[in-house]
């Protein structure tokens, strides 16, 4: 069959199966069957395409099939479809007397916005592992086991939840069962979950300030009042929350987007007041994987024992956001309550990359793919540092190098406003964020945060310059 045919037959297909008749209409249905086919020719490119035999279209549209056989007799004799003993009905190849479709002109598509040198929160793709990732996806789903097509656990794929449970316990010392792990769709989904649980026990969120703006707009979407608790040396003050606040949001072994890590006596601290208060815990380990100085400090959820913390992970920053996986880690009490939730609207994140992760995970590739990036990542800090002193970024922002992340924050020195100097720099090609955007209280903190990860050393010596100039400019 040419490619012509296939095209033919494929859209004859797809426009019979939206085919739908009144049977409360004044026409009788033999009617309305057929002019609705002979509109349908008509329209489209259907020439030389075949029908559904008149048993199977009576069956689709549960008419009778002398209703069928009336209407293709019908169009039979006026020429729209040919009869061939012991081959079917086919729409007329040659209809000159039809005037020919309407030319269609494909729209064009607006591609998404590249990214700019300096943007924060992007992973370098090239580091992909495309090859191995591709040789697990195929492994996974040339021959899938029978309960990857049964009936999907609403927590994700078991084995997926096997590898994180054995991650957390290598890389964070959290010991958590694969039963109150749940995969998610990312950091959004994942918060919309939680904000759910929140949601029922009445009371607002305690966010840290400066935060995360995304999940500002996430929570007063779903109805629950988020309140800006202001950052000091230590992070999140507990003391400074609201009473009656129901949870907190912090991000305790990298704050976002200072990049500060949250001492131990301040970690107790705030399992303390939940403890006190009743009050849930949300723990973002927002880029713990990536720390180039140093052991990392335990994780709440580890010294909590997972009894009044939700640990938050993504793989987005890890792999690719095109994966859209994250999870979230219950503690015991609160994992009925969700498997109750996901019942009712189902899985959340798609089942189609889960086994192929599970697979890179248990291989201890995903482990060797980290520590090349955190290799890759430190050394492109190290050279974004180096190139700003050389530009004498120096004499406008407070250089100074992170043990860990993806993006430096520097502190502006000489009272420019970071909100203007990231716009004149937009303007420049580069796109460092205001530090001050960031935060829903007023008076932020001034700087500008600096994203390296995803960018060659050559581009960011070149974003550094243009930088340089820009902060030179009165």
């Amino acid at each position: 069959m040419s490619t012509s045919a296939i095209s033919h037959q494929s859209n004859l297909d797809a426009a019979l199966f939206r085919l739908t008749l009144d049977r409360e209409g004044a026409q009788p249905l033999q009617q309305q069957l057929a002019e609705a086919l002979r509109s349908l020719i008509r329209t489209g490119r259907h020439a030389g395409a075949r029908l559904p035999s008149s048993r199977t279209l009576a069956a689709e549209l549960s008419v009778s099939r002398m209703t069928v056989t009336t209407a293709y007799d019908q169009l039979t004799a006026e020429g729209y479809l040919v009869a061939r003993r012991g081959a079917g009905t086919f729409v007329a190849a040659d209809l000159p007397h039809l005037a020919p479709p309407a030319p269609r002109r494909a729209p064009a598509l607006t591609a998404p916005a590249p990214y700019l040198p300096f943007q924060p929160g992007v992973p370098d793709q090239r580091l992909f592992p495309h090859r191995l990732w591709a040789r697990h996806l195929e492994r996974a789903w040339r021959s899938p086991p029978a309960a990857l097509l049964a009936r999907a656990d609403p927590f994700g794929w078991g084995p997926l939840r096997v590898a994180i449970s054995e991650h957390l316990a290598a890389w964070r010392g959290l010991e958590a069962a694969p039963d109150q792990i749940v995969i998610t769709g990312g950091a959004w989904d994942a918060f919309d979950l939680i904000s759910q649980q929140v949601a029922l026990r009445g009371g607002g969120i305690a966010v840290e300030d400066p935060g995360w703006p995304t999940l500002h707009r996430l929570l007063a979407r779903r109805g629950v009042a988020p309140h800006p608790v202001r950052i000091d040396a230590h992070g999140f003050d507990p003391s400074a929350c609201l009473p009656g606040t129901a949870a907190a949001v912090v991000t305790p072994s990298r704050h976002y987007p200072t990049g500060r890590s949250m001492p131990l006596a301040r970690r107790l601290q705030v399992l303390h007041w939940a403890e006190e208060t009743g009050a849930l815990v949300i723990e973002d380990d927002y880029d713990s994987e990536f720390r180039y100085q140093g052991q990392p400090l335990p994780s709440l959820a580890g010294l909590d024992g997972l009894r009044r913390t939700i640990y938050m992970g993504s793989f987005s920053k890890l792999l690719s956001p095109a994966l859209r996986i994250g999870y979230l880690v219950l503690p015991e009490a609160l994992v009925g309550a969700m498997r109750d939730d996901l019942a009712v609207t189902g899985v959340r994140a798609s089942l189609l990359p889960q086994p192929a992760l599970a697979g890179f995970m248990a291989s201890g590739e995903f482990a060797t793919h980290l520590r090349r990036m955190r290799r890759v990542y430190a050394r492109r800090q190290a050279h974004l540092l180096g190139a700003l002193e050389a530009e004498g970024v120096g004499r406008f922002l407070a250089l100074q190098a992170d043990p860990s992340g993806m993006h430096l924050v520097l502190p502006l020195l000489d009272g420019q406003e970071d909100a203007a100097l990231a716009a004149r720099a937009s303007e420049r090609g580069i796109a460092p964020r205001a530090l001050s955007s960031h935060a829903l209280l007023p008076d932020g903190p001034q700087g500008l945060l600096l994203g390296y990860a995803a960018y060659e050393e050559e581009t960011l010596s070149a974003a550094a310059a243009t930088l340089g100039e820009v902060l030179a400019v009165r």
